[in-house]
């Protein structure tokens, strides 16, 4: 599976990472917002370098320009709550896509464990469409895995690109060997070590929804 993770680059991307990662400045919601939305931007222009592309006419007020041109818009999918500031960034760039949004959560037992439940899809088919399943976090993978699999009921995608802002090492491998024999490409902003005993990113950043919209009860 091609693999892209940002931050091994220099680039602006790595400030902005650096930033939802500081506790000092993600006290300002609206920023941290912003941020993840900027890293969806640059997401989307990096995505779209491998989507198809044809030279076309364009007439302007001289002449006609040959244009290189994208000619297939992606559905973009997002799981929420925590994916709406990246599926904004995604979308103000691939402004013309469909869009899908899948509703995952953590539902705990006494015990304090917990199972991903999937309680709503909104989604255009996606027969032979190419996707993009974004969601900032990429921690043990079940998200990602049962969101893609929910998704299958609106049709076939011909290719999956998977984004995520920050990734642990095992839900990197997980993602891998899931979908290793499917038309899948990652896109990754940071890779971290672990994960803690309930399953949080370490150093991650902490709860993104959370930290986006607010603490939930």
């Amino acid at each position: 599976m091609q693999t892209t993770i940002f931050n091994q680059q220099q680039s602006i991307f790595n400030r902005f990472i650096a930033e939802i990662r500081d506790t000092s400045i993600q006290t300002d919601p609206m920023r941290f917002r912003r941020n993840i939305e900027r890293m969806g931007e640059i997401m989307a222009y990096e995505i779209s370098k491998v989507l198809p592309h044809e030279v076309k006419d364009v007439k302007t007020p001289l002449g006609i320009a040959q244009e290189n041109v994208m000619t297939e818009e992606p559905v973009i999918a997002s799981i929420l709550r925590a994916g709406l500031p990246m599926h904004q960034g995604l979308l103000n760039y691939f402004d013309r896509a469909e869009n899908a949004f899948v509703s995952a959560y953590r539902k705990y037992n006494e015990k304090g464990d917990f199972d991903i439940h999937i309680e709503y899809i909104s989604s255009p088919s996606l027969d032979d469409k190419v996707v993009i399943l974004s969601d900032p976090m990429l921690a043990t993978g079940t998200s990602i895995e049962l969101a893609y699999k929910a998704l299958l009921v609106k049709g076939k995608p011909k290719h999956v690109h998977i984004a995520s802002l920050i990734a642990s090492e095992a839900g990197v491998q997980y993602v891998q060997n899931m979908f290793k024999d499917e038309p899948v490409t990652l896109w990754l902003g940071a890779v971290d070590a672990e994960l803690s005993s309930k399953s949080y990113i370490i150093p991650g950043i902490g709860d993104a929804g959370d930290l986006a919209y607010g603490s939930k009860i």
